[in-house]
């Protein structure tokens, strides 16, 4: 029988809480298409999700994070860094965002589209998203600075990771209110033309 310390244990627990957290922005993301963002308060989440709110604080700090945080980023950053090193870094994260995004069943591409669509339509997610690409910017030069073997704040790797994350947010603010988009083949193929140097 495993102990507390044990893999077994640990990877129970961990599975626990993903089950948790996604239950928690289920009954969230149902709140905000039913009665709006604004409208929905943390209270009514965690009733929904059938937890106490000291829970909910616990998985998000803020009602926002409900919307801002998801598992994809680090996946997408595991990925990236097991791309052969061969790759270009533009051909690496490009297969990254293949390799994860690519895999994903309908109904996730869809919980990330609704979850695009609110972050562009509600000024106070718009608002803390500015603070997030921050984050996201460092964290993209990091790795890209591993791969190209410079430091993180060379200039090319930080201009390198400014129009990565710039070609994703494009596609994501062109696509917002779209049903039809397909944000991974629209992703992929903005980062092709990055990649070729934006031919006519």
């Amino acid at each position: 029988m495993a102990s507390e310390g044990e893999p077994s244990a640990i990877g129970l627990r961990q599975r626990k809480k993903a089950k948790t957290r996604a239950a928690i922005q289920q009954h969230a993301l149902r709140l905000f298409r039913d009665q709006g963002y604004s409208a929905t308060t943390v209270t009514q989440i965690a009733e929904a999700a059938e937890i106490s709110e000291s829970t909910f604080f616990r998985y998000f700090p803020t009602k926002e994070h409900v919307v801002l945080e998801d598992e994809f980023d680090d996946a997408l950053m595991t990925a990236f860094d097991a791309q052969p090193p061969e790759l270009t870094p533009i051909q690496a994260m490009r297969g990254a965002l293949r390799a994860v995004l690519g895999a994903l069943p309908a109904e996730d591409r869809a919980e990330i589209r609704e979850r695009a669509d609110l972050i562009f339509s509600v000024p106070e997610l718009r608002a803390a998203m500015a603070g997030r690409i921050v984050e996201t910017l460092q964290r993209t030069s990091e790795q890209l600075a591993v791969r190209m073997g410079r430091p993180a704040d060379d200039i090319g790797v930080r201009t390198l990771a400014g129009a990565l994350i710039g070609a994703m947010m494009s596609v994501t603010v062109g696509a917002a209110g779209d049903p039809t988009a397909d944000y991974v083949e629209l992703i992929d193929a903005a980062m092709g033309r990055l990649e070729a140097g934006f031919p006519a």
